[in-house]
This record gives structure tokens, sequence and C-alpha cells, in this order.
């Protein structure tokens, strides 16, 4: 269900879930397939330069519980783009190349709003999202295109002001990448791209809940005014499940020290952790558990348009994951295997 825990256990029929609340033996605490919509990488694979690897990585996360998930493809060079969404045979975020503000993105990659090659990269693969920055010149006209096209349009890597970011939300942009980061702080005065997101009831504000990429008292403020639209995101690079050592984010070489990747520059550049785990770290700073488990698994779910996952209602797909009392994943189902 919703946003609620309910006492039993969960029925599967051919795929899908059958019913609710039944009485039985089982053990655990079952919660949807977690869903992230931000994977640049896994397991030592970087998705923008191994994209044929994209089947492992979808293999080693749903070992993890994550059931549906987004490759994310930083800024690269349109042909290298073109080629890997080609490649990889789920529906991929592209975040740029229509930005702003780089932060780990190389800054020769960036492009201005651009319809002709907008409408190549959507020609060239499976796009469900892509992330541009409100205040180019003609990125009003790209949001247009990408509605047309029933593309998630989030705003990021920007430093629009609360007007400009409220005229792309008027025009049909739904969300936010990774809130806070790589944009301006908000003030009193100037909220920005993150305080106008905030402040509005019908858009969707994702965040990387790492302890890194934000404080703690970041975090529950974001919660505290997006409840019920609040998705955690892993930004993941190919270090996660690896460790510390030198690894690629497209075409950046980064570092990664203690769990904490950066450029040479000393940039952050992605993160190391999983979904399953920024919905224990929200548990631990006092985020009931059944919002912890929907800003995991039925907020990105709603951000997708995707009725079918992120929750355990009676025909939904049977994506369901296991938890013990310490949130530990302890069983995977993918519709109803496993």
């Amino acid at each position: 269900m919703r946003g609620e825990l309910v006492p039993g256990d969960v029925s599967i029929a051919n795929g899908t879930i059958d019913a609710l609340g039944l009485a039985g033996k089982g053990s655990g605490i079952a919660v949807p397939g977690f869903v992230d919509l931000q994977v640049n990488g896994y397991g030592g694979i970087d998705l923008l330069t191994e994209p044929e690897r994209w089947a492992e990585v979808d293999t080693m996360l749903g070992e993890l519980g994550v059931t549906t998930w987004q490759p994310t493809l930083i800024s690269a060079p349109p042909e290298q783009t073109a080629h890997v969404l080609g490649a990889i045979g789920l529906g991929v975020h592209l975040e740029g190349p229509f930005l702003a503000r780089p932060g780990a993105h190389p800054f020769d990659c960036l492009r201005d709003p651009d319809l002709d090659l907008l409408r190549a990269l959507l020609a060239a693969g499976n796009v469900t999202t892509v992330t541009l920055a409100p205040e180019l010149r003609g990125a009003l006209e790209l949001i247009d295109e990408l509605r047309r096209q029933e593309v998630v349009v989030s705003l990021g890597h920007s430093a629009a002001d609360a007007a400009t970011a409220q005229a792309a939300f008027d025009r049909g942009a739904q969300t936010v990448t990774h809130l806070f980061n790589v944009m301006p702080p908000f003030g009193h005065r100037e909220p920005g791209l993150a305080g106008a997101a905030l402040a509005r009831d019908d858009v969707f504000v994702q965040l990387i809940c790492d302890g890194v990429h934000l404080a703690d008292e970041m975090v529950l403020l974001a919660w505290r005014a997006a409840r019920g639209r609040l998705a955690v995101v892993s930004d993941s690079i190919a270090a996660a499940g690896v460790g510390d050592g030198t690894f690629r984010l497209g075409g950046v070489e980064v570092h990664v020290e203690g769990g904490v990747s950066r450029t040479p520059d000393g940039s952050l550049a992605g993160g190391t952790g999983t979904v399953p785990e920024a919905a224990r770290r929200l548990v631990g700073l006092g985020v009931p558990l059944a919002e912890a488990v929907d800003a995991a698994t039925q907020v990105p779910a709603r951000i997708l348009g995707r009725a079918d996952i992120g929750t355990l209602e009676p025909g939904a797909v049977a994506d369901v994951v296991v938890l013990d009392d310490e949130l530990r994943v302890t069983r995977v189902m993918r519709a109803g295997i496993g």
C-alpha cells in the first residue's frame, strides 16, 4: 500500500501483487522494490564508457533490492551519447548536455539548447528523463518538445533565480535533480531554484541522502517542506559497491577516498551509496519508516509516471523486497521471482 504499514503476508500470482494483509508465518518487512532515478554506474562499471555492460549493473542492483533504475549519462560528445543510448536496454536519464553549471561534467561537453540536437538524442534510444538548466536561452522550447514526447523534465546544474524556475515549472518541468547540489543556496530574498521547488506542491524534488552531499539538516528541511514528493537517489558511479580508488565517470577521472568521490579540482563527482542505504539513513534521521520507503519507491515511480511499480497494491508488478529489523535486505523478488 502507499504510505502505510499493513500487518500480514503478501500474496503473489502471475508476477503481480494479488493480496495483502494475509494471515501467515512470514517474518520481516515487505516493501516495494526500490527505484533509483540516477545511476551513472555500479560495481566497477561506468555506463557511459561501458554501456554494453548495463545488464550486469541491473543484476547487481537487483540483488540489492533496486528493481527499477535509470541509467544516467553525464554530458559527453553527442555522437558518444547517441551510441550509448542505442546500447542500453532501459529508459535513460540524460543529465545534460544543456546545463549551465558543470559540476563534475566536462565543461567542453556542455551545449546551449538546440532542438535539432535534442531530437537526434531522443531518436537514438529510450530517453525517459532529461536534466537541463532553465535559464539558458531556448530552454523553455526544449521543455515543450520533451513534454510533447512524454519525457520527464528535471531542472538542475543551474543558477536560475526563482522566477526563471517558476516559469520552467509552469511550462512542464516536473522535478529537480539532486536538490541543493550544483545550484546556489537559497536565501530569504533569493530562494532560487531550490526554494522555488520546495515552495510548490506540484514539483517533485530528488536528493542524494548519503551523508556527503548534504548536511542532515538540509535533508530534514527538504523532507519537511516536500513530504510526499521527495525522492532519494544514489547518483552512484562505478566505485559504488567496490571501494576506494580511481575510477571513470564518463570522460572524467575521479578519485574515491573514504567513500567520497571527487574530480581532480575537488568537486564532488557522484556517489558511492545506494538507494536502500539512503532509505535507512532517512529513518535514522527520524523520518517515519513508511515515508522513507515511499521516498525510495513510490515517489520516484510517480516521477516516472509508473503506477505499476513502487507499490504493493494489488495488480502492481510483484517487485518485492523483504527487510529485517535493521532494514537490511534479506530477500528480493522481481516480478514474483526470487
